[in-house]
């Protein structure tokens, strides 16, 4: 067994709302660190839906968590990486 530093890039898309956002920031991450969390210092292996956690699954999971998220990039360093969108 060994771990990893994931770092998760999410893009969202849609229409401008009245304020000027497709999705405000603090809205991203309030939705996303609950996510986080839930994996933080984790053996993935034992989350639901992670029980074989390659970067495209977990990339995948938490496309299907984040509401307007068009794609999920999950690095397992600066050179790898694997990328998942709707």
């Amino acid at each position: 067994m060994h771990g990893h530093n994931y770092r998760v890039e999410i893009v969202v898309s849609g229409s401008l709302d009245e304020r000027g956002f497709v999705r405000d920031f603090a809205e991203v991450d309030a939705e996303i660190v609950p996510l986080i969390k839930q994996l933080d210092h984790r053996v993935l292996n034992d989350v639901e839906g992670l029980e074989n956690p390659t970067a495209e699954v977990i990339a995948a999971w938490f496309l299907e968590r984040i509401e307007g998220c068009e794609s999920v990039r999950v690095y397992e360093n600066d050179d790898c990486w694997a990328e998942v969108w709707r």
